[in-house]
């Protein structure tokens, strides 16, 4: 039955694609985000959905009298710098057949998350986008946040199997990166029965990202609520609200997961710990070695015997930083440091010149909770490897697209506003 459900949905979904390539896109992030074929049992799992998916945006973008230029942006601009030098690194990749795989799933990202900059223009497209992603990966915070009631927290939470969310560790922090959305969502919301709702699946999905076990997401959830708490306008409500639920809910959770998370005081003593630590240096050393960096999936037997201090103890880079620096080099790193740069400034520009301003607000509220999104991306980032995660850079084109439209209301507003404070024609010297 659910096979059949999502079948007809994206199928359906068809004609309202070609009629606007925007529909497309929300389709493409309920499909790359949530990955509802997952919760199938039958053909769906396997079904190409994503790609007809592709093909219809790109069919529509291209027969649409919508712009098609990307939006003028240090951003975007990073982004595709970024993007021409993983194909650069790719040729000169350590084992090719693996890379090139890899490669041609990442080019995909990219190419929709550009496609993303390029038709989400107008506050309403914004608007949309955020409900799809904060609602996609809600969804397993809902359902995490139940089952680890349920289980009274013995047993870990998990995402769909085969994603990039399947790990506890990268669901964690994608319920982590999604909270500040739907507070955002909370926050534009005039119904009251929205609200609460909004304010559960918060709950159930930090609750969720608790069931994980994920030390990593304990920290970056501990780095989005303080950055969330400074940007308050309520700072006494708001922690004491924190000082209230906090406790409570580490006392929910029993004694197993308290240990594991002790257990980062006293890193040098856990195997999987310092197995990233391993890989860490394998990747230092590597960029140290190799200019282009090793190229895609470099977790390879001979890459930890040439580069790592211990050569047995072969591990992913589970960290995103490390994960640039070992695959493309430093450039690579310096690129990905610089877009998460150029994305901080924005969402920050954003804020500032959007407060005090009521028709603005919207975009000042947008902002900040993207960069407390970021924040816990940061952090748990560094214990993760998903450097290809697709959220990160659709929220890139998210702000984007709200600099964009501040940037144009302050511009038409401006004539209004001298004519307003000096007086009309004398504003500007005429007699």
């Amino acid at each position: 039955m659910r096979d059949i459900l999502i079948t007809l949905i994206v199928f359906g979904s068809l004609p309202l694609i070609l009629r606007n390539p925007v529909n497309g896109v929300l389709m493409w992030v309920w499909i790359s985000v949530m990955n509802p074929h997952t919760q199938g049992w039958g053909f769906a799992t396997t079904f190409p959905f994503a790609f007809i998916v592709a093909v219809a945006t790109l069919f529509s973008v291209a027969l649409s009298r919508l712009p098609k230029a990307l939006p003028m942006s240090g951003i975007t601009f990073t982004l595709i710098t970024l993007v021409l030098w993983m194909n650069v690194t790719t040729l000169f990749a350590l084992y090719p057949e693996p890379a090139y795989t890899q490669w041609s799933k990442v080019m995909k990202i990219m190419l929709m998350s550009l496609v993303t900059m390029t038709v989400i223009r107008s506050r309403e497209d914004i608007q949309r986008l955020m409900w799809v992603l904060t609602m996609s990966i809600g969804y397993y915070g809902v359902k995490g946040g139940i089952f680890t009631i349920r289980s009274g927290g013995v047993d870990r939470v998990w995402g769909p199997e085969g994603t990039f969310i399947g790990d506890n560790n990268a669901i964690a922090l994608a319920l982590i990166m999604t909270i500040p959305l739907m507070h955002y969502l909370q926050q534009r919301s005039e119904q009251r029965w929205l609200r609460r709702g909004l304010s559960a699946t918060m709950l159930l999905s930090a609750l969720a990202a608790l069931g994980s076990y994920s030390r990593g997401g304990l920290l970056a959830i501990a780095a989005m609520v303080v950055f969330m708490w400074l940007k308050s306008r309520h700072k006494l409500a708001g922690g004491a609200l924190i000082v209230l639920l906090a406790p409570l809910a580490f006392l929910f959770m029993p004694e197993r997961w308290s240990e594991r998370m002790d257990s980062i005081g006293t890193y040098q003593e856990d195997e999987s710990a310092m197995g990233r630590i391993n890989a860490w240096y394998m990747a230092w050393n590597l960029a140290r070695d190799r200019f282009f960096g090793g190229g895609f999936e470099i977790a390879e037997p001979g890459t930890f015997f040439l580069y790592a201090p211990n050569p047995t103890d072969i591990h992913a880079a589970h960290s995103i930083y490390f994960q640039a620096l070992g695959e493309h080099g430093f450039v690579g790193l310096g690129l990905y440091l610089l877009l998460l740069g150029m994305t901080w400034r924005s969402a920050a520009w954003i804020v500032r010149h959007s407060r005090n301003q009521p028709e603005l607000e919207w975009a000042q509220q947008l902002a900040t909770m993207i960069q407390a999104s970021f924040a816990g991306f940061a952090v748990g980032g560094a214990f993760l490897s998903l450097l290809y995660f697709d959220v990160p850079y659709y929220l890139m084109g998210v702000i984007v697209a709200t600099r964009l439209l501040v940037a144009g209301q302050q511009t038409s507003a401006s004539p209004a506003m001298l004519g307003h404070v000096g007086g009309g024609r004398h504003a500007i010297g005429q007699p």
